[in-house]
């Protein structure tokens, strides 16, 4: 018997305290049967596991396992982040705390998200000093992971969201639909992301219905959804 039968798939936990995911993924599964959770949403508190990959597909299978077990439920969890053409592809698996070079204890620890996401655009923009803004290209990785309960894992997908990041407000030589940060939707890099292929709105500026159409994060939902059929199909 197929693994996607032998246990309840009507919810699925999302490996994840962050809101803003969790909002994400209900807006994409808003027209299926399946209830998602946030860690947040259970009434036991989980430790987080060590996010020792060196790429978004390990991170992903790390938390993915870790959380299907703990909570006895299938978990889809991912890892995503902010990949830089003109710095190495960075920030990538640290994106999250880039500010503080990936580190989450400390002084990253007592700040709140937001604050930490303004770190994070200060570095990048500070780094970018001086690249051209066609050498700005960046995109948004988003790796997802389905385990079952007993940890195994049953489906991943991948998706990108392609653009480059703005110029920040002060840049005497930028027009204004060049500079950042710009829009009150989204988080982390959202309000500095420009979005391919005109460039001329951050990701933070576009409604949620329309960046889940053509987001990294959309794209690899759609694709574990179809896993998921797929899967079930094959029971």
């Amino acid at each position: 018997m197929n693994r996607l039968v032998e246990y309840d798939m009507s919810t699925i936990v999302l490996a994840t305290q962050n809101p803003g995911k969790v909002a994400e993924l209900r807006s994409l599964l808003q027209d299926s049967s399946i209830e998602i959770l946030g860690l947040s949403d259970l009434s036991d508190s989980f430790p987080e596991p060590d996010e020792t990959g060196q790429t978004f597909l390990e991170n992903a299978t790390i938390k993915a396992q870790e959380y299907a077990k703990l909570t006895g439920k299938h978990c889809l969890a991912d890892d995503s982040g902010l990949m830089i053409d003109a710095i190495g592809g960075r920030p990538g698996v640290i994106s999250s705390h880039y500010a503080f070079n990936g580190e989450t204890d400390g002084r990253a620890a007592a700040l709140s998200r937001q604050q930490r996401d303004e770190h994070n655009i200060d570095r990048v923009l500070a780094e970018l000093d001086g690249v051209e803004l066609e050498d700005r290209s960046a995109r948004f990785v988003c790796v997802m992971v389905l385990a079952d309960p007993s940890g195994e894992v049953i489906a991943t997908s991948e998706g990108t969201f392609e653009g480059r990041i703005g110029f920040p407000i002060d840049e005497p030589n930028a027009i204004p639909s060049e500079t950042v940060p710009r829009g009150d939707h989204g988080f982390g890099y959202d309000p500095i992301f420009l979005v391919h292929p005109d460039y001329l709105q951050t990701s933070a500026e576009l409604e949620p219905a329309e960046k889940n159409a053509i987001s990294h994060r959309g794209a690899a939902v759609r694709a574990m959804i179809e896993h998921i059929k797929g899967l079930a199909l094959d029971s």
